[in-house]
């Protein structure tokens, strides 16, 4: 018994996206499944919602792993279910067909969240990519 409904609007019938899906740190044997140049570096749960939300779909996340995430660290938990269907089975969204249009999708915005856009800012960075490589000199020295 695959499904105990046929209703693509139920939420058992919701599709899955792991991080791992479009983590570019990933190979495909671990679980990427979009080419590694579209992919995200190191995404989280909480921003593939963001994006998803942002997006106009119905999403709710799980606390689960993906089977081939080693790490069990809290960073790597988690599931974002998605809703692809309406309950006549039209598409909620006309530009997500398929599992992999949500991928890409998610993979192309989450670079432009306002959470990594901070990070990548000149003001904060820098003194920590000069403390970084301060490190890597140090242990090039020994």
């Amino acid at each position: 018994m695959a499904h105990l409904t046929q209703n693509p609007a139920d939420r058992e019938r919701f599709i899955c996206v792991y991080p791992v899906y479009i983590n570019s740190k990933k190979t495909l044997a671990e679980g990427r499944r979009i080419p590694s140049e579209k992919a995200v570096e190191n995404p989280s749960c909480a921003e593939i919602k963001d994006v998803l939300t942002a997006a106009g779909m119905n999403v709710y996340v799980e606390n689960k792993i993906h089977p081939r995430e080693w790490n069990r660290d809290v960073t790597f938990r988690g599931r974002v279910r998605v809703q692809l269907k309406n309950t006549d089975g039209a598409l909620c969204q006309d530009k997500f067909t398929s599992r992999k249009d949500v991928m890409l999708y998610v993979a192309e915005m989450i670079p432009r969240l306002k959470t990594r856009t901070v990070k990548s800012g000149a003001g904060g960075d820098s003194s920590a990519q000069q403390s970084e490589g301060g490190k890597k000199s140090k242990k090039k020295k020994k």
